[in-house]
């Protein structure tokens, strides 16, 4: 296992020389929005699980798809052509509210072909329907909404961090509790808030750091959220604003077809950030590592790389 490890992080250490030039021109790479680490090339781990992870999906039922709005059976076309075993989506699933009668006419329409494979969390916009009673219905799920999955050898807290609505100190408790009589090489959590954001519309979300500080000190490996219709990657960070070496990789995956936001204040650790097209961001959840590629409806690669779990 170790070994195997040193292997493919050398081997990502020479892919990184060999091709970080070639990265360096694609037209979404200046200065504003990426570091020289940025990448459109991965190499996917052994033992990996491919995965789609996106949020911030559909319009309700009616709405007219433009250019810049309502593209969730674009996005749902993409998810379906990478063939993912798993999708993981990222709150806010159907808007503006949330209801059934719009999971039923407009969520499924696009995404309800891969309903099967799908592990939910709810989103804010859940919420405007009381008890986000459609989005518990829709997806034949339990409240309080928060839960573990397996995907290979990853275990993936699914979190519902609308404090508003859910006793947040519960969850915190039970994930402490849980990641310590678990334990596995490699952990994620996702969310539909983000910790760190630098979009324009919420920005990063310091009611959150609790839940990062217990995924932080248990060496959770990656953090996944959505909430601002954007797609960014972090550097390692812990949960109090500082990049770590080993602090958790984290991404927002808000392109998933209502709409698209701007580039607010760039948060501290931002690595790379775009909000001019929809897209996936596609993981592979292997042995030891895992790798990951964003890729939008239009089928350019603008993001991808490779990390080692801790």
């Amino acid at each position: 296992m170790v070994g195997g490890r040193l292997s493919l992080v050398a081997l990502v250490a020479a892919v990184t020389v060999v091709s970080g030039c070639a990265a360096d021109h694609h037209e979404d790479l200046a200065a504003s929005y990426a570091d020289a680490s940025v990448r459109t090339t991965a190499i996917i781990p052994p033992g990996s699980v491919k995965v789609v992870a996106v949020g911030d999906i559909a319009c309700p039922t009616g709405a007219a798809v433009t250019a810049t709005t309502c593209q969730q059976a674009a996005t749902a076309t993409l998810a379906r052509q990478l063939k993912p075993s798993v999708v993981l989506t990222l709150g806010d699933e159907q808007y503006d509210d949330g209801s059934l009668a719009d999971f039923q006419g407009s969520y499924d329409a696009s995404w309800g072909a891969l309903k099967a494979i799908t592990r939910s969390l709810p989103g804010n916009h859940e919420y405007r329907t009381p008890g986000a009673a459609g989005y518990y219905s829709y997806f034949g799920r339990n409240a309080p909404g928060y839960y573990v999955t397996r995907v290979g050898s990853w275990r993936i807290y699914l979190l519902n961090t609308n404090c508003a609505k859910v006793d947040c100190a519960r969850e915190q408790a039970w994930l402490r509790h849980d990641l310590v009589a678990h334990p596995v090489a490699c952990s994620a959590i996702a969310m539909h808030q983000a910790r760190y954001s630098s979009g324009d519309e919420h920005g990063s979300d310091p009611h959150l750091a609790p839940f990062w500080r217990i995924a932080y000190a248990q060496h959770v490996d990656l953090a996944l959220a959505g909430h601002d219709h954007d797609y960014e990657r972090f550097h390692r960070m812990d949960g109090d604003g500082h990049r770590r070496t080993d602090g958790l990789l984290s991404f927002v995956s808000g392109t998933g077809g209502k709409s698209l936001y701007g580039l607010g204040t760039r948060a501290p650790g931002s690595a790379y950030f775009q909000s001019t097209d929809f897209g996936v961001l596609t993981l592979w959840l292997g042995d030891g590592a895992l790798a990951w590629k964003y890729r939008t409806i239009g089928g350019d690669v603008r993001d991808a790389g490779n990390a080692s779990c801790h």
